[in-house]
């Protein structure tokens, strides 16, 4: 199997298929390499910005797993145009002048809930319509539509694509804590928008579901079963590790005082629904809601400050 972008996620789904799969990795850093071969994966250097350093991806993988985000500016996705040119181009070590090599059978996308734009709070499914507010979320939408018609090309077997649209993706060290130092403000409740999440975890075991489990060229929505809002979320994380909750102020008066890019995460409401990859799927998260792990951390801190205490005393 054949990793791009060789991230957190990407790392976390490498522990889970390692002792099972041989594992290539695409990185464009060099320093990267001995942390990815002691996941198990093979790294392959390239940079997917430049086509020309792409020579190397000549894994004839039975799937690729394709984690890597889109450009930072423009309308379109052109890193996922060079790696579908990369994938298939011909290869002289494995296939005949002129005829390209072996397709892999399966591309699993990693996108983004932010294609459905704001929904005003509803509850949606993947039926509903792509509507992208925000350049990021339009570039995903751009990758999700070339893979779409790239899988469908490929010949007499076309390549089975699963998108899996991710919302925040949260775990013990992808929290907004730095945020919450900063006092940073969030929306009072009749201005607060809903937000999703989603366990690190949780996402690496769906990449290997859709893998193996997933409908052809057929998107999911993996999110955890909590309907919580933004505001709200921040709150439990700020009282699990003892920090000061955020500020409330009304949507006006964020305008003027909360950067644009963390601004437009607070424009959108919506409530995804996971019916769809709990019943294709037969994926269930580990982490049903974040609040189990914010318990477990809230325990451990505990446990952590009465450990400290009780060495004072003996030491007094």
């Amino acid at each position: 199997m054949l990793l791009i972008g060789c991230g957190d996620v990407a790392l976390r789904t490498a522990r889970l298929l390692s002792p099972t799969y041989r594992l290539y990795g695409l990185t464009r850093n060099p320093d990267q390499h001995s942390s990815l071969r002691a996941a198990g994966i093979t790294p392959i250097a390239g940079d997917l910005d430049v086509y020309r350093t792409l020579g190397r991806l000549k894994v004839d993988a039975f799937a690729v797993l394709h984690f890597a985000p889109p450009p930072s500016r423009g309308d379109d996705d052109l890193r996922t145009r060079n790696l579908l040119a990369a994938l298939a181009a011909p290869s002289r070590r494995t296939c005949t002048p002129g005829r390209a090599r072996s397709l892999p059978r399966v591309i699993v996308y990693i996108s983004t809930t932010g294609v459905y734009g704001d929904c005003g709070g509803a509850l949606i499914d993947e039926t509903h319509p792509l509507a992208p507010t925000t350049t990021r979320a339009t570039r995903r939408v751009a990758a999700e539509r070339r893979l779409r018609r790239w899988c469908r090309r490929t010949g007499d077997r076309p390549v089975k694509l699963s998108v899996l649209r991710a919302p925040g993706i949260y775990a013990e060290d992808r929290l907004p804590i730095e945020r919450l130092q900063r006092g940073m403000p969030a929306l009072i409740d009749r201005d607060d928008v809903y937000t999703n999440h989603i366990h690190a975890d949780d996402l690496a075991r769906a990449t290997i579901a859709a893998i193996f489990r997933g409908k052809p060229q057929r998107a999911y929505n993996v999110t955890d079963d909590a309907h919580w809002k933004m505001g709200e979320y921040f709150d439990r994380v700020a009282d699990a590790l003892a920090l000061n909750r955020p500020p409330r102020i009304p949507s006006d008066e964020a305008d003027r005082v909360i950067p644009p890019v963390m601004r437009s995460f607070m424009s959108e409401s919506r409530r995804l629904s996971n019916a769809r990859i709990v019943s294709e799927l037969r994926w269930r998260p580990l982490h049903p809601t974040p609040q189990a792990m914010l318990d477990r951390m809230r325990e451990a801190r505990a446990l952590a400050s009465a450990a400290t205490a009780a060495r004072r005393n003996t030491t007094t």
